[in-house]
């Protein structure tokens, strides 16, 4: 990793990493960004939400089409570090994978037989909807693909 001291790049530690595409993209102005924010990963929900704060600023600026290809590509940096606290820190509870289908198939509105045409049979998929059987694991990467999600939220 680069090591970064007043507004430059000591390029002699940097390893190659690829550079933001774009003839636009002004590195100086990036590591500016940088020094300003700290975006140390966080350890405090404090820290978190200094780093949120940041983020949020420079989004709402991009709706409106303000924002310069280093604020993007720091907005999307401060969202991996961000990501990252909160998987860490807010883990979701585990849900079964009849309920979370359920819940898939409510969101987009579709009806057992919906369901039972990409599962594959109606019984099935009464006895897969009730929590009675398990969602073979074929099946469940067809309706992963189908719903757009994990194949473990369905296993």
């Amino acid at each position: 990793m680069a090591t970064i001291t007043k507004a430059r790049v000591r390029p002699d530690r940097a390893k190659s990493q690829p550079r933001p595409a774009g003839p636009t993209f002004n590195r100086a102005r990036y590591i500016k960004l940088i020094e300003n924010a700290l975006p140390i990963p966080p350890v405090t929900e404090a820290d978190n939400e200094r780093l949120i704060a940041i983020m949020m600023e420079i989004d709402d600026r991009g709706e409106n089409g303000e924002i310069s290809a280093e604020e993007t590509a720091f907005s999307e940096l401060l969202t991996i570090v961000i990501q990252d606290f909160e998987d860490r820190h807010y883990q979701l509870p585990k849900v079964p994978p009849h309920e979370m289908l359920q819940y898939l198939a409510e969101e987009r509105g579709l009806k057992h037989k919906d369901l039972a045409a990409i599962i594959g049979n109606k019984g099935s998929t009464t006895e897969i909807l009730a929590g009675r059987r398990k969602i073979p694991a074929a099946t469940a990467k067809r309706l992963a693909a189908e719903f757009k999600v994990p194949v473990d939220m369905l296993l």
